[in-house]
């Protein structure tokens, strides 16, 4: 079976709400990001057969397939094709299961698995309507923070707690700026961002003891301790061991597995460890083979529960070691190409060979994948 091979991976600098980059469409910062993917990898765009975005509300500006759009409006070929994938804040890791299935199959040779989210300028939930009353019948269907706070609940973990691993998340994303870390992952807009804007450096314990639930009056979730709202895109060159023969391309990485899974869409959040499981075991590894893990922090209290589940909460450093949702933001179809970008440069930084990306997801599902350095 061929290789899917990850050349390499990049992602935008991530903006705060109304920030640097909403005055920028979806389609046109993605593309510069596609067109930065292809520059540093040494690839013509016309050696990419499809291209696979994903994008979570896919209405307006993000609509009509954004994943034929972005080619396009970077000048590609129209050899070039393109598709949209929704699987909610995974859509962007399952367009790297897409992207390595297709490669694995010996269907395609060269695909970009990319993602983008501009929450400024078209807002999450917009291209949603009234839920089924059949659906509502049988599942008790709830807001994401609602859910966040039921695993707050039943995991026992304090306000405090996610406080104070919210504020671990700006402190790491910033030593992870002031370092340089994020310098080979990201692609300057327009020439000239570069830098994250979303981490807070007047963030403090104090600030965020004061903040008030968003969600329950008595609860325990604060904006300070739930993934920012922001703008950012991110994309993937996946190649099969073929192309990377024939063009001359220096794979960073590869796709070793995938897991998914299913949970009550109540609580929604918790199925990363039941995911990872399934990834791991399709790898033949357990977690002692794993040095570096990326949950995304859509909350503090999934990546809390996370922890607790998998039986890894004395490996906290080398879980999301330079930030995640919290500090750097989640844009919603972006984040699974952006973990994987984040994800590849802590594994050469440590000089390690394997890592684990995972994300929950809306409704009640999880996404997880092992990627091995090369």
């Amino acid at each position: 079976m061929p290789e899917a091979y990850i050349v390499d991976a990049v992602r935008s600098p991530i903006g705060k709400r109304n920030g640097a980059l909403s005055s920028i469409r979806g389609d046109e910062l993605a593309a510069q990001v596609l067109n930065g993917l292809v520059e540093r990898a040494g690839v013509s765009p016309g050696e990419v057969e499809d291209v696979q975005l994903g994008c979570v509300t896919q209405i307006g500006e993000q609509g009509w397939n954004i994943g034929r759009m972005v080619p396009l409006v970077a000048g590609w070929p129209e050899t070039v094709c393109g598709t949209t994938v929704d699987r909610q804040c995974g859509s962007s890791m399952q367009c790297n299961f897409n992207a390595a299935t297709a490669i694995r199959s010996g269907q395609l040779d060269v695909v970009v698995s990319a993602g983008v989210e501009m929450m400024s300028r078209v807002p999450m939930g917009s291209n949603g309507g009234d839920l089924s009353d059949e659906l509502m019948e049988r599942w008790q269907i709830v807001p994401q923070g609602i859910s966040a706070e039921v695993i707050a609940e039943d995991w026992g973990i304090s306000r405090e707690e996610l406080d104070a691993f919210s504020l671990e998340s700006h402190r790491r994303a910033l030593l992870a700026i002031d370092e340089g870390r994020f310098e080979q992952e990201i692609v300057p807009i327009d020439g000239a961002l570069a830098v994250d804007e979303t981490p807070r450096r007047d963030t403090s314990a104090e600030k965020l003891a004061e903040l008030l639930p968003v969600f329950i009056p008595e609860g325990r979730v604060t904006a300070g301790n739930s993934s920012q709202i922001c703008d950012g895109a991110a994309a993937v060159l996946v190649a099969s061991d073929q192309a990377v023969s024939r063009l001359g391309l220096e794979p960073r990485a590869r796709f070793v597995s995938f897991g998914l899974s299913g949970v009550d869409p109540h609580r929604m959040l918790h199925g990363n460890p039941a995911a990872c499981a399934k990834a791991l075991e399709k790898a033949d590894l357990t977690w002692d083979d794993i040095a570096v893990i990326e949950v995304n922090e859509a909350f503090a209290s999934v990546v809390l529960q996370f922890l607790a589940d998998a039986g890894l909460e004395d490996r906290g450093g080398d879980v999301n070691p330079n930030g995640g949702g919290i500090s750097l933001g989640h844009p919603l179809g972006a984040t699974g190409a952006r973990v994987t970008a984040t994800l590849l440069g802590e594994l050469e930084r440590r000089n390690e060979r394997y890592g684990v990306a995972t994300m929950c997801i809306g409704f009640g599902q999880a996404i997880a994948t092992v990627i091995e350095r090369v």
